[in-house]
């Protein structure tokens, strides 16, 4: 499984109750907000209370969520690191936009997005479909020749050379999706609502359809250090997935297994921003010196 449902499903129902006119000047009003505090971009949202940056942790959320899956995270993070959170199409302030229900064009479009920010050193977070997302656009921007991240961390998501080991479920009727749903985790609450779960299953489809397209290409290892997180009781993502990512890692290579289950991103959040935050500050003091360097 990819995720589930989770933090953006609040705005999701908000935004889709509403009548036509109506959402669409509040999705308007949300991205005017949006663009007027951080920027014109529209596929990333950046969370931050620094004046100065000297880092940037570009974050990618699961199957189903939005970019305020990260908005405190900027908070725990060491100084001068600020929050850059992807708002794909079909969710949130994008919400009357069709999702994307192929990882290329996903890519390519980030790629595009992403290159006006990658001006100081910078890492990837993804979570789940969110890890094969920022995997993915790493190698597309190694391959454009663009500045690459100094670290990659990966969450909940099997090493990408792996074949998938589930059946897919993108294309199952709706009771039957949200059975699955129910198991790998997403609240009752949501899922017993018909009419939000009207407006967010077809964007959740469209996630799930793009890890069960997925197609791996064979290219050489990646160079810089990548770390990965698992969830201990995660019973869709086992350690032995997560380890093989060190076949992708031509520098070093970390493992580190947090308490929970898929989504341990919310019930370990202390923990995991712990370790990222120790993580961070040395890929950005390594990033400094090899600035310095050149």
């Amino acid at each position: 499984m990819t995720g589930v449902l989770g933090e953006g499903a609040v705005l999701h129902e908000r935004i889709a109750r509403l009548p036509q006119d109506k959402r669409a000047r509040l999705v308007q009003r949300l991205r005017d907000q949006s663009h007027t505090a951080r920027g014109t971009d529209t596929w990333f949202v950046r969370y931050s209370s620094v004046d100065a940056p000297t880092f940037r942790l570009f974050c990618f959320p699961y199957a189903g969520g939005g970019s305020s899956v990260f908005r405190a995270w900027s908070e725990a993070l060491p100084a001068g690191a600020e929050v850059w959170a992807a708002q794909l199409p079909g969710r949130e302030t994008r919400v009357d936009e069709p999702a994307l229900r192929r990882l290329d064009p996903l890519v390519e479009s980030l790629h595009e997005a992403i290159l006006p920010r990658l001006d100081m050193p910078y890492a990837f977070f993804g979570h789940s479909m969110g890890a094969l997302v920022a995997f993915e656009l790493t190698r597309r921007l190694r391959r454009a020749g663009a500045p690459q991240p100094s670290g990659l961390f990966l969450g909940a998501f099997r090493a990408p050379q792996l074949p998938n080991p589930n059946i897919r479920i993108h294309h199952l009727p709706d009771e039957v999706l949200k059975t699955v749903l129910r198991k790998e985790g997403t609240p009752r609450q949501v899922l017993e609502n018909g009419e939000l779960m009207r407006a967010l299953l077809p964007m959740l489809r469209a996630d799930l359809e793009v890890c069960d397209t997925y197609q791996y290409r064979d290219e050489r290892p990646l160079t810089m250090p990548v770390s990965v997180f698992g969830g201990h009781q995660d019973v869709r993502v086992s350690r032995g997935d997560l380890d093989l990512w060190r076949t992708q890692a031509e520098g070093p290579f970390r493992l580190v297994m947090l308490p929970g289950s898929h989504f341990f991103l919310h019930s370990s959040q202390d923990l995991l921003l712990a370790e990222l935050s120790r993580e961070l500050g040395a890929a950005s003091r390594t990033a400094e010196g090899e600035r310095r360097h050149d």
